[in-house]
């Protein structure tokens, strides 16, 4: 036998004592096991006579009756009327028949008269291959190069061309745009375009001139070549200037423009150096 404490008092008890008997509270209480009874419900006794389960076949087919009779009762008048004709014509013909029955002819004895068809062939329509007019426009590509001061040609690149329909002298003239002082019209205007920031004044009303009788214009390419198209053919002046180092280039040239692809191939253009005075 071994000795325990009581959780109460303290008291030094037996473990297998049922209470501590110092204090008197309960040791190694037996817990109450609830034991549940469950009965079991006797099978409901058999009825003698119609089972129960045969009313769902019977409900089932009453209802598909009645869906057949609404069907039947609900289809037009005409297959009523069709199955009442073939009625009266399965009797036989009555003399005492009243004024108000009428006799129906059966269809499988009716005759109808046959129409003849008429059958019209229409030839048809010959046509010819349609061409479309030839083109009033013209299309030109300008080939422009330089001819630098060392003498190697290379090509005008990102340079934008003009077809004026006056030359530029004549241009800047009635626009009474005054020449930079010892040089020509177009001459003040490349040395505008070399240095913008001296001659900014004159540059914009030259080109502003220059835009008012511009008729179509195109810049070149990487390889110095623009392309203009839908061109009125007619006489016009060709005309560009662009900067290259301390210098630069001007064309002004007339050039004629006719129906279809003209190809202008120009002349390398020298670049005008222009020394700077102030350094």
């Amino acid at each position: 036998m071994s000795l325990i404490y009581c959780p109460e008092c303290g008291n030094e008890i037996s473990n297998s004592a049922v209470a501590c008997p110092n204090c008197g509270r309960p040791i190694n209480v037996q817990p109450v096991v609830e034991r549940k009874v469950v009965v079991a419900q006797a099978p409901p006794e058999r009825r003698d006579g119609f089972p129960a389960w045969a009313f769902i076949p019977i409900g089932f087919l009453a209802l598909i009756l009645i869906a057949i009779m609404f069907y039947a009762f609900s289809r037009p008048d005409d297959s009523a009327n069709s199955n009442i004709r073939v009625s009266v014509n399965g009797r036989p013909i009555n003399a005492s028949r009243t004024s108000s029955e009428t006799a129906t002819v059966p269809q499988d004895i009716r005759t109808t008269t046959p129409v003849e068809s008429h059958t019209t062939t229409v030839p048809g329509t010959g046509t010819t291959t349609a061409s479309a007019p030839p083109s009033d426009k013209g299309s030109v590509s300008i080939n422009a190069s330089l001819s630098t001061p060392n003498g190697q040609p290379r090509a005008a690149k990102s340079v934008k061309f003009y077809l004026l329909d006056k030359d530029l002298e004549t241009i800047l003239s009635e626009a009474r745009i005054d020449p930079i002082e010892g040089n020509t019209l177009s001459g003040s205007l490349g040395l505008a375009m070399v240095f913008p920031d001296r001659f900014a004044d004159f540059r914009n009303a030259a080109m502003r001139a220059v835009s008012a009788h511009t008729k179509y214009s195109g810049t070149t390419d990487g390889s110095g070549v623009a392309n203009l198209a839908n061109v009125d053919p007619k006489e016009y002046y060709l005309f560009s200037v662009a900067r290259f180092g301390h210098g630069f280039a001007l064309w002004n040239a007339p050039v004629s423009v006719t129906t279809g692809q003209n190809v202008l191939n120009l002349t390398p253009q020298s670049v005008t150096e222009i020394p700077d005075a102030n350094g």
